[in-house]
């Protein structure tokens, strides 16, 4: 990091608010004085009548090393010689009204004490060696809108902790987060905030450092050193970065020396009700100087890839958070903040000029327009922005019941409506999964199958939904409890738990044949690259849609089923005359599912259907989501050849006189796994391929005979419950895996007898009795055991 000379030019362009590294010119700097190596600190207190630098060095002696005004009058500097690098230090500053002096920590200090601790430590930012230069040329040749963007959103402190709880460090993460990361095919990694703040329960969100990454997990170095590793392993770095509000700590900003500084001098927009923080004040010069270098700073020192910028409608809207009386309308009478909007947009106009490759996503939960449209076409200059409006539809219409889900398809087709109106991120954040609003596998109706099977259709949904895609972790591999800020995520569930191993399993697939499908991501910001088959068969809770790379004939067809019934002999229409082949299926058995696929080969009728010349005769499995392409056409995914010879369930049911129906053997096989003592046969019996009648779901704990429904009712609950109890289990894993093999074991009688209905809603019209079935299947749910965090209160939502 260079050193500025305090040179007029230097001094005048922070005044402006446009000297956009004025972190050169402030904060502490090893620099030589007459000969003599030392450290130069700087200031910025207007309104002190003296300031002094203190420290383990002059005994915390206020007297010992005074500073003195520079030529502005608004700066005070000092230089103390022999000082090396980890002394640490803080400001004393006397108020113009006098009084006892204010100890603040160093506003543009890179490193800090530990907590409790708060005082700034002197370190020398020009130590480290960077290795990213294939990574930096790389990144500058691509456009993020036409790559893959995968994010994996992580907590620092609980992604993973040691056997005895204590924090990974970034030098820990850079070997074992970087390397899961890879493995799980993500693209980024989103880390919720590191700057340095006091207060745990924040997550970062109330920040006194902001130049300052935290040094809970090790110093500037060391987390330079996780991002080069990242970067080495083509995973880029996203920083969460909080340019709305600080928190109110004595050593932090606010009232910084003795005034509002930072912060407004109007009170009513100084003061943030909603979070307990004080707002920056962004019509004041030295205040954009300070915010603009930061961010400039965590691009050129720390290498990361793209800031997102936390609560943007706090920033923009005077009355966000706030009662009638609370707030005071700008001067055109409305609730726009003008000073913030203009910051905005220099701000990103500032972070593309020097690095035109960066990732500026606002999470911004408004209608505001234009959010992520360049300054020059009258937006506010983001490249991206969070798509809350979906994230909230989608949730809400996950969290219904299967039998309600056909009332409320708007929720489910709505975001359409929007979609290319701004870049956006598809968001499943940290947000969602905390304060009693359940984790997400916990947000899924039904049983404990169902509810696996629930969370992988809709992760299937999301990738094929246009737009980026970002995942708080532990939703990969289905945890239970809410997040935790203050304990590791529970990991063991993927070692014990059979169910969460393949939800992992499954997530690990998904992501990859997200990125290796360009028809996924290649056209997310306009109707180019989407375009729906049919978006209103909600009395099945079906829809269907198309996704097309740039090369029109790069395309995936895409089935999602939102109920636990199997749609057999369904009929889509599809884009183009040819042979199909099903290329991801979210109900295989490797992934926890029924295991009902479309094997083979599924040529194209000439039968119009959903307008469209060709169409499909398919079997669409339960809570599901399955992927299509041409055969032959190059992409990700690989076919499912097995054949079938026989409809044996069909043929079973006309022996036994069951019923008449019969199932098209040339358009849909249904692949049954065999036993698993039956793995090692190399030519299994045709009694173990099976295709599933029609109208039968694949719902895995409901049987023909009412006992054998309650018995699977009841394991699948014991089976839960075990698995959300706390991590001190040794006394229930037995029954655990028990509880476990008694639900496989029901399982497979129920799908053995072949009688799965959840919804028994026969042609003469008797609702009541379908709906009485269908609420038996889904009356069990896992319950919740975690409660929100301790101390959270004052934590952003």
């Amino acid at each position: 990091m260079k050193t500025s000379a305090l040179s007029e030019f230097d001094l005048y362009l922070f005044h402006q608010g446009t000297n956009y590294h004025a972190q050169e010119m402030l904060g502490a700097h090893f620099i030589e004085r007459d000969g003599k190596r030392g450290v130069r600190f700087t200031v910025w207190a207007p309104n002190a009548k003296s300031v002094s630098v203190v420290g383990g060095f002059n005994d915390w002696d206020a007297n010992a090393q005074p500073m003195q005004r520079v030529r502005d009058g608004e700066i005070w500097e000092t230089f103390v010689e022999g000082l090396g690098e980890g002394e640490i230090y803080k400001y004393a500053i006397e108020p113009q009204w006098g009084g006892p002096r204010i100890m603040k920590a160093d506003p543009y200090g890179v490193y800090a004490e530990k907590k409790p601790q708060t005082a700034s430590r002197t370190y020398d930012m020009n130590h480290y060696e960077w290795k990213d230069a294939a990574w930096q040329e790389k990144k500058a040749h691509e456009a993020s809108y036409e790559r893959p963007m995968l994010t994996y959103e992580v907590h620092a402190g609980s992604w993973r902790r040691t056997l005895d709880g204590e924090y990974l460090s970034y030098r820990d993460m850079a070997d074992q987060l970087i390397s899961y990361v890879k493995e799980m095919h993500y693209t980024h990694i989103e880390f919720m905030p590191l700057c340095e703040h006091p207060y745990d329960g924040s997550w970062g969100y109330q920040a006194t450092g902001y130049f300052a990454v935290t040094s809970r997990y090790g110093t500037p170095d060391d987390f330079r050193y996780l991002v080069d590793t990242a970067h080495a392993n083509g995973i880029g770095i996203i920083m969460d970065w909080v340019p709305g509000h600080f928190c109110k700590d004595e050593q932090g900003l606010r009232h910084f020396d003795g005034k509002n500084l930072y912060e407004s001098d109007n009170e009513q927009r100084a003061e943030n009700w909603e979070w307990g923080t004080t707002n920056f004040d962004y019509g004041r010069t030295e205040v954009q100087s300070f915010l603009i270098s930061n961010a400039l700073f965590w691009f050129e020192e720390f290498h990361i890839d793209g800031l997102r910028i936390d609560a943007v409608a706090n920033m923009l809207y005077l009355n966000y958070g706030r009662k009638d009386g609370e707030w005071q309308p700008n001067k055109y009478g409305d609730t726009g903040n003008l000073e913030a909007m203009e910051f905005l947009k220099k701000l990103n106009e500032t972070i593309f000029k020097y690095h035109p490759q960066a990732l500026m996503i606002a999470e911004e939960s408004t209608s505001w327009p234009l959010i992520s449209k360049p300054v020059y076409m009258g937006g506010m200059g983001f490249n991206y922005k969070w798509n809350m409006g979906w994230m909230n539809d989608m949730l809400d219409y996950v969290s219904l019941d299967p039998i309600y889900r056909k009332w409320n398809q708007d929720k489910l087709t709505f975001s359409l409506m929007y979609a290319f109106s701004e870049n956006f991120v598809l968001p499943l954040s940290h947000d969602e999964v905390v304060h009693g609003k359940c984790s997400l596998i916990s947000k899924m109706p039904g049983d404990y199958w169902q509810k696996f099977a629930g969370l992988r259709g809709f992760f299937g949904y999301w990738m094929a939904h246009p737009g980026k895609k970002l995942l708080f972790m532990g939703g990969e591999y289905g945890q239970f409890i809410e997040w935790n800020f203050d304990d590791s995520l529970d990991w063991h569930l993927v070692e014990q738990y059979p169910m969460h191993t393949k939800m992992l399993a499954y997530s690990k697939a998904l992501n990859k044949f997200y990125v290796e499908s360009k028809a996924l991501w290649q056209v997310d910001f306009d109707w180019n690259g989407f375009q729906w088959i049919d978006c209103n068969d909600n009395e099945n809770s079906v829809v269907a849609l198309v996704r097309r790379a740039e090369e029109r004939s790069d395309f995936l067809v895409c089935v999602h089923n939102f109920t636990p019934e199997v749609r057999h002999s369904y009929r889509i229409g599809v884009p183009t005359k040819g042979t199909y082949v099903e290329v991801f299926n979210s109900d295989l058995e490797e992934f926890g599912g029924s295991g009902v696929v479309n094997a083979g080969d599924i040529t194209s009728e000439d039968y119009p259907f959903h307008g469209r010349d060709q169409s499909i005769v398919i079997t669409v499995p339960p809570l599901a989501t399955v992927f299509y392409r041409l055969k032959g056409q190059s992409g990700a995914g690989t076919p499912i050849s097995e054949t079938v010879k026989t409809d044996v369930v069909a043929e079973r049911r006309r022996a036994g006189g069951r019923g008449t129906e019969t199932v098209d053997k040339k358009k849909v096989a249904v692949k049954k796994a065999a036993p698993k003592k039956a793995a090692a046969k190399k030519d299994a019996p045709e009694a173990e391929v099976k295709a599933a009648p029609k109208r039968r779901t694949a719902t895995k704990t409901t049987s023909a005979a009412p006992k054998k429904r309650t018995a699977a009712a009841k394991t699948s609950a014991a089976a839960a419950k075990t698995e959300a109890a706390p991590k001190k289990r040794t006394a229930t894993k037995r029954t655990a895996k028990k509880d476990e093999d008694a639900v496989q074991t029901v399982k497979k009688t129920a799908s053995a007898r072949g009688v799965k209905t959840a919804v028994k809603d026969t042609e003469t019209g008797k609702k009541k009795t379908g709906m009485t079935a269908a609420k038996k299947t889904v009356h069990k749910t896992v319950q919740d055991t975690e409660s929100a965090p301790k101390k959270a209160s004052a934590a952003k939502i």
